[in-house]
């Protein structure tokens, strides 16, 4: 899948983007607005950075019209400010991660000394502080970390047989989710995406029917960010019919089939058919009480309390501020929930406070959500262009300092 960046100014918002890409098709804005659908006064607006253009759908159906990759308009990979060391720091190895996984399926050649160091219980420690890591979003940790576990899970792989070796390549998948989601958060969204065909790769490999399903997940992520809607939705209906054939499901199966519920809503809700995504939304929140607790099985975190986080995050999708901020107002999160869930769930209560007019607490929700994840919180593509807008748009205000820290300015 190609990934295209556009490097001109660190403080260009997405609607400076955008018209470059229109007027290297030489087209007017006119022309944007009748293959978009969107109104010539609303491709002005974008245009001038007077509206935001943060909302997936709509870049999605600017990108569907230019016949551009996303990250042509949201820009990326972000580049951290030199004073943000840890954020120097998790792009300094993006590098290293990005070998690492061109290495898969590749010999190994191992050393000796690799060999004789193989030990699955030691490895699949290192993992579960790899996900630690990724659900703390601590990305300068997961670059200094994921090279040399990815290259030992690797080596593991080839010299070990039978259940060892399944064992090991379920380890490799978690690992490459790591990689998935380290390379997603900062910009390398083509990386990303090579990640994601490791996760498969190894899944399949495993053996176990669930976790081979569960890869799926993402691959479903793949094709609902570049806006291939029947493609994900495919993927998305083919793992729900697998679960529903699973004869009395353990937690593990019911906690997948509520996640893969929760993709079904994002798809439709960025497709536009708000009225299907509420029905997976509740269809989720159904399976969360079947389910009666919070689990991660395969790090996808299911459970009431993430339905509920989602529940904001659809009508944020689909630009309903004041469905979002009442639903927000009854979301409870536990003081000891996954700090990049806590503080994605506070970007979207930013932008639903953004959306209804009320810059004072979508600001308020930002600086929440950078105290708890401060690397995701900034590369965050909608946290940039929410925050660049509310600058372009009001120059005087108490958001410039986070601007300087998004880089936005």
């Amino acid at each position: 899948m190609p990934h295209y960046s556009d490097t001109q100014g660190a403080g260009d918002g997405n609607g400076q983007r955008l018209a470059r890409l229109r007027m290297r098709r030489r087209w007017t804005q006119q022309r944007l607005a009748t293959e978009s659908g969107y109104s010539l006064a609303a491709v002005r607006a974008f245009e001038q950075g007077r509206r935001a253009l943060d909302r997936p759908a709509v870049v999605l159906a600017m990108c569907r019209a230019l016949d551009c990759h996303p990250t042509e308009i949201t820009g990326g990979p972000v580049v951290p400010q030199g004073s943000d060391r840890d954020g120097q720091a998790a792009v300094a190895a993006v590098a290293a991660v990005r070998r690492a996984l061109l290495r898969h399926g590749r010999p190994a050649r191992p050393t000796e000394l690799e060999v004789s160091e193989v030990d699955l219980a030691e490895l699949r420690k290192r993992t579960v502080v790899a996900n630690r890591h990724r659900h703390a979003a601590a990305f300068a940790r997961s670059g200094g970390e994921l090279p040399a576990l990815l290259r030992d899970l690797q080596v593991a792989a080839e010299v070990r047989e039978g259940d060892d070796r399944r064992t090991v390549y379920g380890l490799l998948a978690s690992a490459y989710e790591c990689a998935m989601q380290y390379l997603y958060k900062l910009g390398h969204v083509s990386d990303a995406t090579l990640a994601t065909e490791r996760v498969v790769w190894s899944a399949r490999e495993t053996g176990d029917p669930l976790r081979v399903l569960a890869s799926h997940w993402y691959d479903a992520g793949e094709f609902l960010s570049i806006g291939e809607h029947d493609e994900a939705g495919a993927i998305i209906d083919h793992a729900l019919s697998q679960l529903g054939t699973v004869r009395d499901p353990g937690p593990e199966a019911v906690s997948l089939r509520g996640a893969f519920e929760l993709k079904a809503s994002l798809n439709h809700a960025r497709a536009g058919d708000g009225r299907a995504a509420e029905g997976h939304w509740t269809r989720a929140r159904g399976v969360a009480e079947e389910l009666g607790e919070d689990r991660n099985d395969w790090q996808l975190q299911f459970g009431p309390t993430n339905v509920a986080i989602w529940g904001v995050s659809l009508p944020v999708e689909l630009g309903r501020g004041r469905e979002a901020v009442d639903r927000a107002s009854r979301v409870k999160l536990p003081a000891d929930y996954s700090p990049e869930r806590r503080s994605h769930h506070h970007i979207d209560v930013g932008r639903a406070h953004f959306y209804n007019g009320n810059r004072e607490r979508a600001l308020e929700a930002f600086l929440t959500a950078e105290r708890l994840a401060p690397q995701a919180t900034r590369m965050h593509a909608g946290v940039r262009e929410t925050v660049g807008t509310m600058i372009r748009t009001q120059r005087k205000g108490p958001c410039i300092e986070l601007g300087v820290r998004l880089g936005v300015i």
